[in-house]
Protein backbone atom coordinates (compact mmCIF):
# COMPACT_ATOMS: atom_id res chain seq x y z
CA UNK A 1 0.00 0.00 0.00
CA UNK A 2 1.29 3.50 -0.53
CA UNK A 3 1.05 5.48 2.95
CA UNK A 4 1.75 8.71 1.01
CA UNK A 5 -1.07 8.43 -1.83
CA UNK A 6 -3.66 5.47 -0.74
CA UNK A 7 -4.53 6.43 -4.50
CA UNK A 8 -2.10 5.52 -6.28
CA UNK A 9 0.46 2.49 -6.48
CA UNK A 10 3.81 1.86 -4.53
CA UNK A 11 6.19 4.83 -5.74
CA UNK A 12 9.13 3.70 -7.36
CA UNK A 13 12.04 6.22 -9.54
CA UNK A 14 9.45 5.88 -12.36
CA UNK A 15 6.38 7.27 -10.02
CA UNK A 16 9.34 9.91 -8.92
CA UNK A 17 10.31 10.78 -12.28
CA UNK A 18 6.49 11.31 -13.48
CA UNK A 19 5.49 12.94 -10.25
CA UNK A 20 8.19 16.09 -10.84
CA UNK A 21 7.83 15.96 -15.09
CA UNK A 22 3.83 17.28 -13.53
CA UNK A 23 5.05 19.60 -10.92
CA UNK A 24 7.32 21.15 -13.73
CA UNK A 25 10.79 20.64 -11.32
CA UNK A 26 12.98 18.99 -13.66
CA UNK A 27 15.50 20.95 -16.03
CA UNK A 28 15.15 20.88 -19.74
CA UNK A 29 17.11 17.68 -20.55
CA UNK A 30 15.21 15.61 -18.07
CA UNK A 31 11.98 16.92 -18.77
CA UNK A 32 12.54 16.21 -22.95
CA UNK A 33 13.53 12.80 -21.44
CA UNK A 34 10.14 12.68 -19.49
CA UNK A 35 7.88 13.74 -22.65
CA UNK A 36 9.52 11.43 -24.83
CA UNK A 37 9.04 8.82 -22.54
CA UNK A 38 5.51 10.03 -22.26
CA UNK A 39 4.71 9.01 -26.39
CA UNK A 40 6.89 5.78 -26.52
CA UNK A 41 6.03 4.32 -23.01
CA UNK A 42 2.15 3.58 -22.06
CA UNK A 43 3.15 2.50 -18.68
CA UNK A 44 4.95 5.96 -18.01
CA UNK A 45 2.27 7.63 -19.73
CA UNK A 46 -0.32 6.35 -18.04
CA UNK A 47 1.75 7.14 -14.34
CA UNK A 48 1.87 10.90 -15.49
CA UNK A 49 -1.74 10.50 -15.78
CA UNK A 50 -1.88 9.28 -12.20
CA UNK A 51 -0.23 12.27 -10.44
CA UNK A 52 -1.89 14.20 -12.75
CA UNK A 53 -5.23 13.66 -11.12
CA UNK A 54 -3.43 13.15 -7.77
CA UNK A 55 -2.28 16.89 -7.52
CA UNK A 56 -5.07 18.61 -9.64
CA UNK A 57 -7.24 19.01 -6.56
CA UNK A 58 -4.55 20.71 -4.90
CA UNK A 59 -3.63 22.53 -7.32
CA UNK A 60 -7.09 24.22 -8.00
CA UNK A 61 -8.47 24.36 -5.26
CA UNK A 62 -6.50 26.95 -3.34
CA UNK A 63 -7.43 30.23 -1.79
CA UNK A 64 -5.52 33.39 -2.67
CA UNK A 65 -3.41 34.89 -0.30
CA UNK A 66 -1.02 37.80 -0.09
CA UNK A 67 2.74 36.81 0.15
CA UNK A 68 4.81 38.56 2.97
CA UNK A 69 6.91 41.64 2.26
CA UNK A 70 9.94 39.72 2.39
CA UNK A 71 9.36 36.93 -0.28
CA UNK A 72 9.60 38.42 -3.21
CA UNK A 73 13.48 40.09 -2.14
CA UNK A 74 14.03 36.52 -1.07
CA UNK A 75 13.62 35.30 -4.09
CA UNK A 76 15.63 38.03 -5.88
CA UNK A 77 18.40 37.58 -3.57
CA UNK A 78 18.45 33.52 -4.37
CA UNK A 79 18.49 34.23 -7.81
CA UNK A 80 21.48 36.21 -7.53
CA UNK A 81 19.46 39.33 -8.41
CA UNK A 82 18.90 42.92 -6.14
CA UNK A 83 17.21 42.23 -2.81
CA UNK A 84 15.28 45.58 -3.90
CA UNK A 85 14.26 46.19 -8.00
CA UNK A 86 14.35 50.21 -8.88
CA UNK A 87 11.44 51.85 -9.14
CA UNK A 88 9.46 50.55 -12.04
CA UNK A 89 6.40 48.60 -11.28
CA UNK A 90 4.87 45.77 -13.35
CA UNK A 91 4.32 42.47 -13.08
CA UNK A 92 5.84 41.63 -9.80
CA UNK A 93 4.04 44.15 -7.94
CA UNK A 94 0.70 42.35 -9.67
CA UNK A 95 -1.55 40.45 -6.71
CA UNK A 96 -2.65 37.97 -9.48
CA UNK A 97 0.53 37.30 -10.08
CA UNK A 98 1.21 35.92 -6.92
CA UNK A 99 -2.09 34.05 -6.56
CA UNK A 100 -1.22 32.00 -10.14
CA UNK A 101 2.25 31.34 -7.93
CA UNK A 102 0.81 30.33 -4.57
CA UNK A 103 -1.03 27.84 -6.07
CA UNK A 104 1.73 26.22 -8.08
CA UNK A 105 3.92 26.70 -4.86
CA UNK A 106 1.33 24.70 -2.78
CA UNK A 107 1.57 21.67 -5.14
CA UNK A 108 5.04 21.47 -5.49
CA UNK A 109 5.44 21.35 -1.38
CA UNK A 110 2.64 19.03 -1.15
CA UNK A 111 4.85 16.58 -3.18
CA UNK A 112 8.05 17.50 -1.86
CA UNK A 113 6.77 16.49 1.69
CA UNK A 114 5.40 13.30 0.49
CA UNK A 115 8.90 12.38 -1.07
CA UNK A 116 10.86 13.19 1.95
CA UNK A 117 8.67 10.89 3.76
CA UNK A 118 8.85 8.27 1.05
CA UNK A 119 12.55 8.35 1.93
CA UNK A 120 12.95 8.61 5.48
CA UNK A 121 13.84 5.35 7.43
CA UNK A 122 11.40 3.73 9.69
CA UNK A 123 11.21 5.56 12.92
CA UNK A 124 11.78 4.16 16.27
CA UNK A 125 9.01 5.92 17.98
CA UNK A 126 6.36 7.77 16.39
CA UNK A 127 7.08 11.17 14.69
CA UNK A 128 5.03 14.85 15.30
CA UNK A 129 3.13 15.21 12.33
CA UNK A 130 4.20 18.10 9.93
CA UNK A 131 2.59 21.36 10.17
CA UNK A 132 2.76 23.55 6.33
CA UNK A 133 1.72 26.45 7.22
CA UNK A 134 -0.61 27.06 3.94
CA UNK A 135 -4.23 27.92 3.74
CA UNK A 136 -6.37 24.87 3.77
CA UNK A 137 -7.93 23.92 0.74
CA UNK A 138 -11.15 22.56 0.37
CA UNK A 139 -11.69 18.61 0.15
CA UNK A 140 -11.82 17.38 -3.02
CA UNK A 141 -14.65 15.51 -4.02
CA UNK A 142 -14.15 11.95 -6.13
CA UNK A 143 -15.04 13.94 -9.23
CA UNK A 144 -12.24 16.96 -8.98
CA UNK A 145 -9.99 14.18 -8.13
CA UNK A 146 -11.07 11.88 -11.19
CA UNK A 147 -10.29 15.08 -13.59
CA UNK A 148 -6.85 14.93 -15.40
CA UNK A 149 -4.49 17.97 -16.39
CA UNK A 150 -2.69 18.65 -19.13
CA UNK A 151 0.92 20.14 -19.36
CA UNK A 152 1.71 23.15 -21.82
CA UNK A 153 5.27 22.81 -21.40
CA UNK A 154 7.82 25.34 -23.28
CA UNK A 155 10.41 24.71 -25.70
CA UNK A 156 12.59 24.84 -22.83
CA UNK A 157 10.75 21.78 -20.73
CA UNK A 158 9.43 24.59 -18.45
CA UNK A 159 5.55 24.29 -17.48
CA UNK A 160 4.07 27.27 -19.39
CA UNK A 161 0.38 26.18 -18.02
CA UNK A 162 -1.71 23.59 -16.96
CA UNK A 163 -5.46 22.72 -18.28
CA UNK A 164 -8.32 21.16 -17.09
CA UNK A 165 -11.14 20.20 -18.86
CA UNK A 166 -14.60 20.23 -17.39
CA UNK A 167 -16.50 16.82 -17.23
CA UNK A 168 -18.91 17.96 -20.08
CA UNK A 169 -15.97 19.43 -22.08
CA UNK A 170 -17.97 23.01 -22.05
CA UNK A 171 -15.22 24.80 -20.23
CA UNK A 172 -11.09 24.48 -19.81
CA UNK A 173 -9.64 25.87 -16.87
CA UNK A 174 -5.98 27.68 -17.93
CA UNK A 175 -3.59 28.09 -14.81
CA UNK A 176 -0.43 29.35 -15.92
CA UNK A 177 3.05 29.69 -14.88
CA UNK A 178 2.88 33.24 -14.95
CA UNK A 179 5.17 35.47 -17.46
CA UNK A 180 5.98 38.74 -18.43
CA UNK A 181 3.88 40.24 -21.21
CA UNK A 182 4.80 40.55 -24.63
CA UNK A 183 7.04 43.41 -25.48
CA UNK A 184 5.80 43.68 -28.86
CA UNK A 185 2.22 44.14 -27.17
CA UNK A 186 0.90 40.59 -28.60
CA UNK A 187 -1.04 38.44 -26.37
CA UNK A 188 -1.65 34.49 -25.81
CA UNK A 189 -3.95 32.67 -27.71
CA UNK A 190 -5.51 29.22 -27.21
CA UNK A 191 -6.06 26.76 -29.75
CA UNK A 192 -6.94 22.88 -30.03
CA UNK A 193 -5.10 20.54 -32.39
CA UNK A 194 -6.95 17.33 -33.36
CA UNK A 195 -4.96 14.43 -34.74
CA UNK A 196 -5.26 15.24 -38.74
CA UNK A 197 -7.05 18.70 -38.25
CA UNK A 198 -5.96 22.45 -38.79
CA UNK A 199 -5.42 24.40 -35.49
CA UNK A 200 -9.06 26.12 -33.77
CA UNK A 201 -9.01 28.83 -31.93
CA UNK A 202 -10.41 29.29 -28.31
CA UNK A 203 -9.52 32.58 -27.78
CA UNK A 204 -7.19 34.34 -25.41
CA UNK A 205 -5.31 33.14 -22.53
CA UNK A 206 -3.92 35.21 -19.90
CA UNK A 207 -0.10 35.15 -18.82
CA UNK A 208 -0.53 35.77 -15.59
CA UNK A 209 -3.92 34.27 -13.62
CA UNK A 210 -6.49 31.18 -13.83
CA UNK A 211 -9.42 31.59 -15.92
CA UNK A 212 -12.25 29.46 -17.64
CA UNK A 213 -12.36 29.33 -21.28
CA UNK A 214 -15.86 28.52 -23.10
CA UNK A 215 -15.35 25.75 -25.47
CA UNK A 216 -18.13 25.78 -28.48
CA UNK A 217 -20.26 23.00 -29.19
CA UNK A 218 -18.83 22.49 -32.57
CA UNK A 219 -15.27 22.25 -30.91
CA UNK A 220 -15.97 19.92 -28.04
CA UNK A 221 -15.39 16.78 -30.29
CA UNK A 222 -11.91 17.99 -31.03
CA UNK A 223 -11.38 17.98 -27.11
CA UNK A 224 -10.03 14.15 -26.58
CA UNK A 225 -7.42 12.08 -25.91
CA UNK A 226 -4.61 12.24 -28.35
CA UNK A 227 -5.54 16.03 -29.28
CA UNK A 228 -2.86 18.90 -28.56
CA UNK A 229 -3.42 22.32 -26.65
CA UNK A 230 -1.15 24.97 -27.87
CA UNK A 231 -0.58 28.57 -27.15
CA UNK A 232 0.43 31.25 -29.56
CA UNK A 233 1.65 34.57 -29.33
CA UNK A 234 -1.10 36.86 -31.52
CA UNK A 235 -2.14 40.20 -31.95
CA UNK A 236 -4.99 41.30 -30.19
CA UNK A 237 -7.30 42.61 -32.27
CA UNK A 238 -8.97 40.54 -34.22
CA UNK A 239 -9.24 37.51 -31.53
CA UNK A 240 -10.40 34.70 -31.99
CA UNK A 241 -8.37 34.16 -35.35
CA UNK A 242 -8.97 32.22 -38.54
CA UNK A 243 -5.39 30.84 -38.03
CA UNK A 244 -2.20 31.03 -35.75
CA UNK A 245 0.43 33.09 -37.53
CA UNK A 246 2.71 33.76 -34.12
CA UNK A 247 5.19 31.47 -32.68
CA UNK A 248 4.28 28.33 -30.51
CA UNK A 249 4.25 29.59 -26.95
CA UNK A 250 3.87 26.21 -25.12
CA UNK A 251 1.95 23.33 -26.14
CA UNK A 252 0.91 19.74 -24.82
CA UNK A 253 -1.09 16.62 -25.15
CA UNK A 254 -4.07 15.68 -24.06
CA UNK A 255 -3.62 12.23 -22.43
CA UNK A 256 -7.25 11.34 -20.97
CA UNK A 257 -10.58 13.55 -20.48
Amino acid sequence: MNDIAPGLPPIDDDDLLAGEFVLGVLDADARREAQRRIGADRDFAARVARWDAHFAPWLLRVDGVEPGAHVWPRIRTTLGWPAVEASRKGLWDNAAFWRGTTALAVAASVFAVAIGVWRTPEPVAPVPPVVVQVPTPAPATEEAAALPVTVLATDDGNTGWIARVAPDRSKVLMVPTPRPVDAGGKVNELWIIASGEAPKSLGFVSNDKAHSIDIPATLRDAVAAGAVFAVTLEPEQGLPHAAPSGPIVAKGEILAI
